[in-house]
């Protein structure tokens, strides 16, 4: 009789550890774990599926990816409801930290957006000023325009903010740099996990680059693919 209980006990124990993994092993952290900034983030914060865009206002490649997205917003936004996705962007001066070029537009931008974000208006900024600068840069020109980019001063940005409602105190946030530590600080943790711009990780799908002349099929084809993940 002993011994049946022991075989019942070591059985128990046994269920109990290999419960136990398969729990581990399924489980999911909550995206409000992982996301870095709230703000940059649009869709449920619970959804099953969970996108991140890497980017940076220097990267051609990346405003041509995000204004497929903003001229397209509402299928967008479909999209995501459809399909449970939340989206997030994390963005730094990337490009300025780690890039060949070192553009310091990479720096000026990052600055402007995260001094929008703290007003309460990063998407409102954000989506403006790709649209700013795609159109007015590289939607005809191409990466040919980088170096006619690469001379325009904090004006340009603090013009972009008034655009949207923005007044003197986004100014004296962009003047005096006032976000520069965060922006650093997100562009050491991006550099650990991308080798460039754009890169994407959508759910296990995690692509980097996207051809200038491409739109929002192409788009929508990464977001397939990271479902399919």
């Amino acid at each position: 009789m002993g011994k049946v209980f022991r075989i019942i006990g070591v059985v128990a124990v046994l269920g109990i550890l290999i419960a136990a993994i398969v729990t581990s092993m399924t489980h999911k952290t909550p995206n409000s774990e992982i996301v870095w900034d709230k703000d940059m983030t649009v869709g449920n914060m619970d959804a099953k599926n969970y996108f991140i865009i890497y980017s940076d206002i220097a990267c051609p490649y990346c405003l041509a990816f995000e204004n497929a997205i903003v001229e397209h917003e509402e299928e967008f936004k479909e999209y995501i409801e459809k399909n449970d996705i939340l989206v997030e962007v994390r963005l730094s001066d990337f490009m300025y930290e780690y890039g060949q070029s070192q553009s310091i537009q990479s720096r000026y931008s990052a600055e402007a957006i995260y001094c929008a974000k703290n007003e309460g208006k990063f998407w409102d900024y954000y989506n403006n000023l790709i649209v700013k600068v795609w159109n007015g840069w590289f939607k005809e020109s191409g990466k040919a325009a980088y170096n006619e980019f690469n001379k325009i001063e904090k004006e340009y940005y603090i013009k972009a903010g008034k655009e949207v409602g923005l007044g003197e105190t986004f100014e004296a946030c962009v003047e005096n740099e006032e976000p520069l530590a965060d922006i650093v600080k997100n562009a050491q943790k991006m550099a650990k996990l991308v080798d460039g711009m754009p890169h994407f990780k959508f759910n296990n799908y995690t692509p980097s680059g996207f051809d200038l002349n491409w739109g929002w099929e192409y788009v929508k084809l990464f977001f397939d693919a990271g479902l399919k993940s």
